[in-house]
């Protein structure tokens, strides 16, 4: 019987991966915004205020690259950078009206892609499917942290 880690499928995820990013970077771009753009704009919306690293934490993303998405975002007119009341070094993130007038569309465009994506799939196999892969995440974000601790000591 073969073992579980005799199985690949890293380039497997990544090709799922790939496929998303391009299947939903085409059905927005009408609104100008990449995925990443979409993600930033998106927590944003949700988290009104954060600052950059915060912003990187929840994304998961390096803050250069974050400051990227956001310069660009800025620049489109949908996230604007506004001074900390409690900090003179330090700028909160703020969606505009602009984004704020897209984002409903966009919602519906990841509903449409999600939909289309798991076509002839139970709601129960993709919820194992999901939790299986939050497993194999939390399995490799507990590398990352034994890394850590093994370059402390």
């Amino acid at each position: 019987m073969e073992k579980t880690e005799d199985i690949s499928f890293g380039y497997l995820l990544n090709d799922v991966t790939l496929l998303f990013r391009k299947h939903f970077d085409r059905r927005a771009v009408k609104f100008g915004l990449t995925r990443a753009q979409w993600r930033a704009t998106k927590m944003l919306y949700h988290r009104e205020g954060l600052r950059q690293t915060e912003l990187a934490e929840y994304l998961e993303m390096e803050p250069i690259a974050v400051g990227r998405v956001i310069d660009r975002l800025q620049s489109a007119g949908f996230v604007e950078r506004r001074p900390d009341p409690k900090d003179r070094r330090a700028w909160r993130l703020h969606t505009t009206e602009q984004a704020r007038g897209v984002i409903a569309d966009m919602e519906d465009i990841a509903r449409g892609l999600r939909r289309d994506a798991t076509q002839g799939i139970e709601r129960t196999e993709l919820e194992q499917c999901l939790a299986v892969l939050n497993r194999i995440k939390d399995n490799l974000q507990a590398l990352d942290q034994q890394a850590v601790n093994a370059q402390e000591d």
